[in-house]
């Protein structure tokens, strides 16, 4: 009987533990606010870190073909001094051909 009793009280105190108290219940939903923010700012910063990654390639591709026209600019020996500004600017704007 006094083992019953003991285990009843235990089962009592174990249950009085969770139930929490209106300051525990704040402080839980303040926290769990939190994280979901704090879930949602890693997940951009990853979403971040795929468009850097992206934009980085699309950098080193811009760079390969300025490279591969100036080299074929300067293969073709071409009479500069004959064209107008505009049409200069235009290529190096990447607006006209640099080579026909």
């Amino acid at each position: 009987m006094k083992a019953l009793m003991f285990g009843t009280a235990l089962a009592a105190l174990s249950l009085g533990a969770c139930s929490k108290n209106p300051s525990d219940k704040l402080a839980d939903r303040v926290e769990n606010a939190a994280d979901a923010r704090a879930d949602d700012m890693e997940a951009r910063a990853d979403n971040l870190q795929a468009q850097a990654a992206m934009l980085d390639n699309r950098a080193e591709q811009v760079r390969d073909t300025a490279e591969s026209r100036a080299d074929a600019i300067k293969a073709a020996d071409m009479n500069v001094q004959a064209m107008d500004q505009a049409h200069r600017d235009a290529i190096v704007a990447n607006q006209a051909a640099a080579v026909r």
